[in-house]
């Protein structure tokens, strides 16, 4: 039980395959600086070779029979090629400056995955928004109808959003990306290491050169998961939109079949799970973030085992939030929107009266702060008889004078003249009080009218293809670092016989 108290098998399962690149990369520099002779560096290699095919029995069978992953990758080295031989491997490095590593490399990876995710969705919001520049819909401030506007200027602003979280994501790999290995405990090492060698063979692309900052630090981790706070805090609010929308009482949109599930009761129920769990984790996320910068505040230099419980909450807020934008791309690439009902909606509540309020202004030559007030208190007035009712109950010109009337008899009180006499014409009012002419009003940058709502969509899908080839060419530089690295292992590499026990005449052999 008090073995157990200290393990970390799940982080160490996430570490395996970075480790063993590690592993790879350290015995090729020590055999390039002649630390290692050329039959060693062979027979080591040729070992970690082994134990990487054999993968997940490896991972299932030796890993919770040693402290960590580091060890067990060792003591099967040793243990399949002698002590003599195996345990030259680790000349040179602690565990403290290789866990460091083995983390950069798997939240490298990581990272690479859920940057692709992030611009997959950017994509899907992008051509939602291209189909939808003439779908009106209310807009809400407080949860209030507030003005009309449409979905495509709605939805833009979460492409916005999740683009920033993109540019974040970048940045938090490259705080990444740098190397650690070869600071050993945090004094370095008096052996002729090179880790500029080892840096880029791991495809790193630097080293943290401090040997005690490179094994301390954990600021990567934080930086990460605050991202991924960031990024879910934004996939929340998109969720409980969705959520709101599929309402009955708003029925603006049908959330895709596959990510809505049923009740055990109500055969009618077609209840939004995926996006309420959306939401719900990314609580779960957040309290990663702030066990992590709890575990790490006051921790004095150098390694301490607090770090070890970094790790796990690591891996959860990486996988949480990886699955979390996946399931949001989904539900929005296959989102059914209900145009009439949203149209419908859009002019209720007296969404008009911000471009009323601006159209006395324009016309009369009041301040806006009067205009405020004389529309205030015509919808106040209509607090009992709806601007809706009214102009069912009225038609065409009738309605408008009704309304021009009930306005000039306010404005009699407040500026002591009709704004009638002023300027304002029933022409006016007629265009101030269609929701349509109100959007198309609004051309000015970042608004909602369809020429200009059309040109957000285009510069955003550019920056999406210059964020996607900045990754793409990122992992590319990556896998070409580890191309190399698996070309200095197969030539420095010789055929041996990989046995349980060691040969002492392959022992012998590999000494002369």
């Amino acid at each position: 039980m008090q073995k157990d108290y200290i393990l970390s098998l799940e982080a160490d399962r996430w570490l395996f395959h970075a480790d063993i690149l590690v592993d790879k990369a350290h015995v090729v520099m020590l055999k390039d600086r002649g630390i290692l002779k050329k039959k060693e560096s062979a027979a080591i290699l040729n070992c970690l070779v082994n134990i990487e095919g054999r993968g997940g029995d490896f991972i299932e069978h030796e890993l919770p029979l040693h402290e960590d992953v580091h060890t067990a990758i060792e003591s099967v080295v040793i243990q399949e090629i002698g002590e003599e031989i195996g345990g030259k491997m680790h000349t040179g490095r602690s565990r403290n400056d290789e866990v460091a590593t083995c983390i950069r490399i798997a939240l490298r990876n990581e990272l690479f995955e859920l940057m692709s995710e992030v611009n997959g969705l950017r994509s899907v919001l992008l051509e939602k928004a291209a189909a939808h520049v003439d779908t009106i819909m209310p807009g809400y401030t407080h949860l209030q109808h507030a003005q009309a506007t449409t979905f495509a200027h709605h939805i833009l602003a979460y492409a916005d959003a999740f683009a920033r979280d993109s540019l974040r994501l970048i940045n938090a790999y490259e705080c990444t990306n740098v190397s650690p290995l070869g600071a050993a405990a945090f004094a370095s090492t008096g052996f002729p290491i090179d880790r500029e060698r080892t840096a880029k063979l791991l495809g790193f692309d630097s080293v943290l050169e401090h040997s005690m900052d490179a094994v301390s630090t954990r600021d990567f981790v934080i930086e990460t998961i605050s991202c991924f706070s960031n990024l879910m805090t934004n996939l929340s609010r998109l969720a409980e939109e969705l959520i709101l929308w599929s309402t009955s009482e708003f029925d603006f949109i049908r959330i895709p079949a596959e990510y809505a599930t049923g009740s055990s009761i109500m055969p009618q129920k077609r209840n939004p799970d995926y996006a309420e769990l959306v939401r719900a984790r990314a609580g779960s996320v957040h309290g990663g973030l702030m066990s992590v910068l709890l575990i790490c505040k006051a921790l004095p230099s150098a390694y301490n085992r607090d770090l070890q419980e970094v790790t796990p909450h690591l891996v959860k807020a990486t996988r949480t939030t990886t699955a979390s934008v996946a399931a949001m791309k989904g539900m929005v690439e296959g989102l059914e929107l209900k145009k009439e009902e949203m149209v419908k909606k859009a002019s209720a509540g007296f969404t008009a009266a911000t471009e009323l309020a601006d159209t006395i202004v324009r016309e009369t030559g009041i301040s806006f702060r009067t205009a405020h007030k004389i529309v205030a208190s015509l919808a106040a007035g209509l607090a009992d008889e709806p601007l809706e009712s009214l102009k069912e109950q009225e038609s065409g010109k009738a309605f408008v004078s009704e309304v021009l009337q009930r306005i000039d008899d306010i404005a009699l009180g407040i500026t002591e003249k009709k704004l009638s006499e002023l300027g304002l014409t029933e022409k006016k009012v007629k265009e101030a009080l269609d929701i349509g002419s109100n959007i198309q009003k609004r051309n000015v940058r970042g608004g909602p009218a369809k020429r200009e709502v059309q040109r957000m969509i285009e510069r955003r899908k550019m920056e999406l293809e210059r964020d996607e080839k900045s990754r793409q060419e990122k992992e590319e530089r990556v896998k070409k670092s580890l191309e190399e690295l698996e070309r200095e292992v197969k030539k420095k590499k010789r055929i041996i016989k990989v046995i349980k026990k060691p040969d002492a005449n392959l022992l012998n052999a590999l000494k002369k």
